[in-house]
């Protein structure tokens, strides 16, 4: 916990420990906290009933087999398994009552079977279905995409394609626009493909498996029907801001509370896990994406410190967990799941008189690749 840095004035404490496999999380407005936990297949509830920033009360609100994606509306969950989309009402107790299917026919996970939801402004539900592969021609046109849909499942369609991985995804409080974390494809290198943040408009493609990054095309995977990768990228829209490779992005949160200063207000927040096979290692982070007027302007480091140098490391590094789920309590804190810990942390402001910790040394790679900031749009294709 020493190691770990946020800007000055904010805290971090242990909101929970041993919750095992904690991925996603949503909380509702009596404080009650909810983590799916993918290789449990529940749904974990967790209460601080005296108001001490800790966990005391924990209970198994619901049961499927690899239950990941959650969402909250009234007093209705959704929940998100690889194939499978189901609703069920909150009960007085905080539990989940009997769980209805909504539709069960989502397509084979492979590569990617981590299924997200998120509620829509405009009522829909939003699923993202991820690649069942790092890079090629999808033979189910629902994968790789953000799937809408009806509450009860009726009118599912495809609402933008060509998004390799996206679990971080969010509407902008005030614009109601979609955005969201993409996950760059593997073995391109150590600094290849960033990872790209959208705004995801439908009807949208977003270029995977052909074209990535700024029009750069893909050297091992070729467009099809005879397309060149100059038409397939025209046709394709470019991310609005990178971060550095192989950081995978995770849960992403907008920022509606009080709690914190002004300047963090509408800022999205979004969980870097962290790489599996870069060197120097990336991610093991979160990162704040700042909005200014509902636009946004720049990605910087919020809180670092999971991944640190060490000399007993045969890499040069060492690790402190890896980091899935980000949500926002009614109380204005940030929760923050480590699913390999079985910790969920809580990120809160305490003023501006709380002195600052120094951050570490840049962990993320080269310091220019750190924070790309945001990108606007380019006419060069490759």
């Amino acid at each position: 916990m020493a190691e770990l840095a946020l800007p000055p004035g904010f805290a971090i404490d242990v909101f929970a420990r041993d919750v095992g496999n904690a991925r996603m999380m949503r909380a509702t407005d009596d404080g009650t906290l909810y983590v799916t936990r993918r290789k449990e297949g529940d749904v974990l509830m967790l209460r601080d009933t005296d108001g001490d920033g800790r966990a005391d009360q924990r209970q198994v609100a619901a049961q499927r087999e690899q239950l990941h994606g959650i969402e909250l509306a009234g007093d209705i969950a959704y929940l998100v398994t690889v194939n499978e989309v189901l609703r069920a009402p909150r009960m007085a107790d905080g539990t989940f009552g009997e769980l209805e299917v909504l539709i069960d026919d989502l397509p084979a996970g492979g590569q990617h079977p981590n299924r997200m939801v998120v509620a829509g402004p405009d009522g829909q539900l939003y699923i993202s279905v991820g690649s069942t592969c790092n890079a090629c021609a999808e033979t189910n046109e629902e994968n790789a995409t953000i799937v809408t849909m009806a509450p009860d499942g009726n009118g599912r369609r495809v609402f933008a394609s060509g998004l390799r991985n996206t679990i971080g995804y969010g509407f902008e409080p005030s614009t109601g626009e979609l955005y969201g974390f993409d996950h760059g494809i593997d073995w391109l290198g150590d600094n290849e493909q960033h990872e790209e943040f959208n705004r995801i408009a439908e009807g949208a493609r977003y270029g995977w498996p052909y074209i990535y990054a700024l029009s750069r095309f893909n050297p091992r995977d070729t467009p099809p029907d005879g397309q060149s990768f100059s038409d397939y990228a025209i046709g394709s829209v470019e991310p609005i801001g990178l971060h550095t490779p192989h950081a995978a992005p995770m849960q992403m949160s907008f920022y509606t509370g009080a709690a914190f200063p002004e300047q963090f207000r509408g800022d999205a927040f979004v969980a870097m896990r962290g790489s599996w096979n870069r060197q120097p290692p990336s991610g093991f982070e979160v990162m704040r994406v700042d909005f200014q007027n509902g636009k946004p302007m720049a990605i910087e480091p919020f809180l670092t410190g999971f991944l640190v140098e060490s000399s007993d490391s045969p890499t040069g590094w060492a690790q402190m967990g890896r980091l899935a789920g980000l949500a926002q309590g009614p109380d204005g804190a940030l929760y923050l799941s480590d699913d390999e810990s079985g910790i969920i942390y809580r990120i809160t402001y305490k003023g501006d008189a709380a002195p600052s910790r120094p951050r570490p040394k840049v962990t993320n790679g080269e310091a220019d690749a750190l924070n790309l900031g945001m990108v606007g749009p380019s006419t060069s294709r490759e």
